[in-house]
């Protein structure tokens, strides 16, 4: 195990009775990561995020963070700050009181530091309102800043965007973006992904309680190849084609609408296109894409057998570019 890593879990495991909220969860977040944790909603995410926090006790397993275990020592959590769920505030106070409140709970110069994080969230003008007349995204924005005036080296935010209206997203992502540019370590969990896939440069993905993917967003686009829409001047000459090509799989023609396929690379892509020529099957559309964050995390977490062997497609994949644990 990296002993300097912000985040290093191993074997985490929490059982309630006869149900596993989380099932032998490995990952490791990196100085200087965006790193997302991707799942449906109970998919165990919270559950992990709270062991990683000392906040409730593993079944089994353990979790490091900057080298120290939590459940032993509070010194662990002194470079962390952030958010599980929700942040929560005093409503009847306004955020200033608020953010006075918890630097005197943390000490040294955090009281120093109220009005500078204010602006970073641009609460600044509304600082003297009472938080119970907040947005929900004001509230979240509030919380960063209740986290950013201990000036963490790993920042945990638990669904940051969720409730968040498109300004508000647009404001939360820019913030994140800023903060990583400015050397500081992000742990996201999140379902939102589109924004995920804006922010992250690593991810796990986890469904039922297991880690099924874990390692650099690139490298699990690279893993899974280029997913292309095709249409011919005969697509019944561009099936036969298909079917005889070395890099090209998954090959569907949806209701009889436009061919779709996936290709190893771009040279597969090159390949096909000759033969397509000397078939007679003249190209009427050819439209590579890569492969969204979205179309993987399907795939990887609906259907259980299916997304095990995909799962290990991909990180098999993964681990030959170079990506994966």
């Amino acid at each position: 195990m990296n002993q300097e890593a912000p985040v290093a879990l191993r074997g985490l495991t929490k059982t309630y009775g006869h149900i596993t909220a989380v099932d032998d969860v490995s990952l490791t977040v990196n100085e200087g990561d965006v790193f997302g944790y991707l799942g449906p909603n109970g998919a165990g995410k919270t559950t992990s995020l709270r062991m990683m926090l000392g906040l409730i006790t593993p079944t089994a397993g353990e979790a490091r963070v900057f080298g120290l275990d939590p459940q032993k020592s509070v010194d662990a959590l002194a470079d962390v700050a952030g958010f599980v769920e929700a942040p929560r505030f005093y409503p009847y106070l306004d955020a200033m009181t608020n953010l006075r409140l918890v630097a005197a709970l943390d000490g040294n110069d955090a009281k120093s530091r109220i009005a500078e994080a204010l602006d970073v969230v641009e609460l600044t003008g509304r600082a003297g309102d009472k938080v119970g007349g907040y947005s929900h995204g004001m509230r979240q924005r509030l919380g960063i800043a209740a986290a950013l005036i201990r000036r963490p080296k790993l920042l945990l935010l638990d669904e940051p965007a969720t409730g968040l209206d498109p300004g508000g997203m647009r404001d939360m992502r820019a913030l994140i973006a800023r903060l990583s540019s400015e050397g500081m370590t992000v742990m996201l969990s999140s379902h939102l992904l589109a924004e995920v896939e804006e922010l992250c440069n690593r991810v796990a993905i986890v469904r039922s309680g297991r880690i099924v993917y874990e390692g650099e967003l690139d490298k699990l686009r690279a893993a899974a190849g280029l997913t292309i829409r095709l249409r011919t001047s005969d697509d019944e000459i561009a099936m036969r084609v298909l079917a005889d090509r070395s890099g090209i799989t998954d090959v569907v023609r949806p209701g009889g609408s436009a061919i779709q396929f996936r290709a190893a690379d771009e040279a597969a892509i090159g390949e096909l296109s000759r033969a397509l020529a000397d078939s007679g099957a003249l190209i009427l559309e050819l439209a590579p894409s890569a492969a969204t964050l979205e179309d993987l995390f399907f795939e990887l977490t609906e259907g259980e057998g299916e997304a095990a062997d995909e799962a290990k497609r991909l990180g098999e994949a993964a681990d030959l570019t170079g990506g994966g644990p």
